[in-house]
């Protein structure tokens, strides 16, 4: 089996698309799926799935194709989603709230276990039964349940300061939503940014391209 820190992120990115659609195969009761069907399915090619697949081991049989429920599990062991990482949100307004409400997390790897904000008009209430903790507490918090991983809702400006508490308080991985560069400060540190702008703006793009291509259609 290939070292793991060989595998190239763009296929890193792709699984959890596989495990997302196959957990979805298997609530409706299919057991067995060929990498043409899946391709079909998915939008890329049966080659491409192959090879993706193919990066940590061979999991189809040809001619047979992909035990639906064993490929799941597959994947998901190679994600870690049985892994439950404590993961604690910082920001408790509109964005931490969401997040903090329909994200599953357990689904995902994690388990939330901490909500922090500043604002006493949140801190008390709670989200899915877990109580917004006045940020004075972080530290005892992390202390005595360890969390790995922080949900960043906080202003960007924010950031560069707590990020720099946080890897003191031994945590170094984000999730961050603020659009601030942790990694500039801690490269050691393991940040997925999610940048909502910026996927809002990819659509829009793919919107204009397609009326372009329409008028020039028309023209044509």
């Amino acid at each position: 089996m290939p070292k793991r820190e060989n595998i190239s992120m763009s296929v890193i990115r792709r699984l959890p698309r596989y495990h997302r659609f196959l957990s979805h195969l298997r609530e409706k009761g299919v057991t067995r799926i060929s990498s043409t069907e899946l391709s079909a399915k998915l939008g890329l090619t049966a080659s491409q799935i192959r090879q993706d697949l193919n990066c940590f081991g061979g999991f189809g049989q040809q001619g047979y194709g992909y035990i639906v429920d064993q490929l799941c599990e597959e994947i998901g062991g190679i994600l870690g989603l049985r892994n439950q990482y404590k993961a604690i949100l910082i920001g408790a307004g509109n964005l931490g709230q969401a997040i903090a409400s329909h994200m599953s997390f357990t689904d995902d790897g994690f388990s939330l276990v901490g909500i922090f904000d500043s604002s006493p008009f949140k801190i008390g209430n709670r989200i899915n039964g877990i109580e917004i903790l006045d940020m004075e507490k972080l530290d005892s918090f992390c202390a005595r349940e360890k969390p790995v991983m922080a949900v960043l809702c906080v202003p960007r400006e924010a950031v560069s300061e707590l990020s720099d508490h946080l890897c003191q308080l031994g945590i170094r991985s984000f999730w961050n939503f603020s659009h601030y560069d942790i990694a500039v400060k801690h490269p050691d540190a393991i940040v997925e940014n999610v940048h909502l702008n910026d996927s809002l703006m990819t659509l829009c793009y793919q919107i204009h391209n397609a009326s372009h291509q329409t008028v020039q259609a028309e023209k044509e």
